[in-house]
């Protein structure tokens, strides 16, 4: 970068490379895009040892900077996360190219013939913390989808992220793309991050993907619109007529599968018929596996629990920590849900069809499940092959962000020298 003393400059000189790539890329075959993903896949693998020793040195510094264990785990790559990684481009590379899709056609009385068609945003900015895996998901979601973008990892990041978009970038050159179809951001300065709040020339999104300090930040001081969510507070309920077997093996994997992501289990709502059976059984094996359970005054009885606050209701801990609470029927937990909850992730753990129909149909968050995981909140996991993000507003996009809901659409209208009257 030719001023790296001078953000603004910067920033707007990279704005107007991504522009002028976008304009190219919104027309680009899927074949080529295709072979893009394949040559960056395969270029993860090849530069796997230079990879692995960057992100060696990210946790050194995050370690400096005293970052949690939940934190570190996030920003963490071995070679497992790295076929994860070569997976997910090699999946998003697969899937069928939205770009061109015909969503809806039809003729008018007039004899217009209209169709709806999916076509790129454009520009995506994408702003994101500790996990260097969002370099690799980001750039290839953007590219399927016709679009530019601009990624600002954090700065624990700073040196993963930068090993991973060099195999992003040789896959354009080997596909003949534009090369600022995808560029990182060379700098820790946090003022970059302001001035990609202010591009509206050149940016058409921000996607905020972090830490409920950065997504606030962008959506407070964004004048570019946004997708975000601002945390992932993932309510269980546990019905009086759930299946204890399904509880036990559900909310354990929810809970401690990892619980640094958005998708982890944070509180559970137990049915009052079952807290002292099923549910003292479930809040004792939490405890067995390493979790600090936070519990109301009903469950607090229980040896090893921990007397829950006020605070607790409502909290995004991404910890081995959850909160526990009893309550007496399923509006009172959808009602625990409206007032703590934050439309991200929620599940409903019973047999009784009824209650099932009534949590799904009634409730208002992105993703609700019965009877599974909430860890599967995740794009790769719903066949998107990865995510941008999890979107928990209502305009444009919601739930996992992948390929298809990083585009727009525009109409296509033919006549036959068709006049209005």
């Amino acid at each position: 970068m030719k001023d790296m003393d001078n953000i603004p400059v910067m920033m707007a000189e990279i704005g107007a490379r991504a522009k002028a790539a976008a304009a190219s890329l919104a027309f680009a075959s899927a074949e080529r895009k295709h072979a893009a993903l394949i040559s960056a896949a395969e270029q993860v693998w090849a530069d796997r040892a230079a990879i692995l020793d960057a992100n060696a040195k990210d946790l050194d510094y995050g370690r400096d900077k005293g970052l949690s264990d939940a934190m570190m785990d996030r920003l963490a790559l071995d070679e497992d996360r790295l076929r994860g990684i070569i997976d997910g481009l090699r999946a998003i590379a697969e899937q069928v190219d939205p770009v061109g899709e015909v969503i809806a056609e039809w003729t008018q009385p007039t004899g217009l013939h209209i169709q709806r068609v999916r076509t790129p945003l454009g520009v995506v900015g994408v702003i994101y913390e500790s996990r260097p895996n969002v370099t690799a998901d980001a750039g290839a979601l953007c590219l399927k989808a016709g679009n530019a973008v601009i990624l600002r990892g954090g700065s624990e990041s700073f040196h993963s992220s930068s090993a991973l978009h060099a195999c992003l970038v040789k896959g354009l050159r080997d596909a003949g793309l534009p090369e600022d179809a995808i560029q990182l951001v060379p700098t820790r300065d946090r003022a970059a991050v302001s001035e990609m709040l202010t591009m509206t020339d050149t940016i058409d999104v921000i996607v905020p993907r972090g830490g409920k300090g950065l997504v606030g930040l962008v959506q407070r001081e964004a004048r570019v619109p946004v997708f975000a969510h601002l945390e992932g507070i993932v309510h269980i309920y546990i019905d009086k007529d759930a299946d204890p077997e399904k509880v036990l093996k559900v909310v354990l994997n929810a809970k401690t599968r990892r619980t640094g992501i958005c998708g982890s289990a944070e509180c559970l709502l137990i049915h009052e018929d079952i807290a002292q059976t099923m549910g003292r059984g479930l809040i004792r094996a939490l405890i067995d596996a390493g979790v600090e359970v936070r519990a109301d005054a009903t469950l607090s009885a229980i040896e090893g629990t921990v007397a829950a606050q006020e605070d607790d209701w409502g909290r995004e801990y991404l910890d081995m920590i959850i909160a526990a609470r009893v309550v007496p029927d399923l509006d009172a937990a959808m009602d625990h849900i409206r007032t703590h909850g934050s439309n991200h992730t929620d599940c409903v753990l019973t047999e009784d069809a009824e209650v099932a129909r009534r949590f799904m149909m009634e409730l208002d968050s992105a993703i609700l499940m019965h009877n599974a995981s909430t860890q599967f909140a995740d794009g790769g996991e719903f066949g998107m092959g990865a995510e941008i993000g999890i979107a928990t507003g209502k305009m444009h996009a919601r739930g996992p962000v992948g390929a298809a809901q990083l585009t727009s659409f525009k109409y296509l209208v033919t006549g036959d020298g068709t006049v209005r009257a």
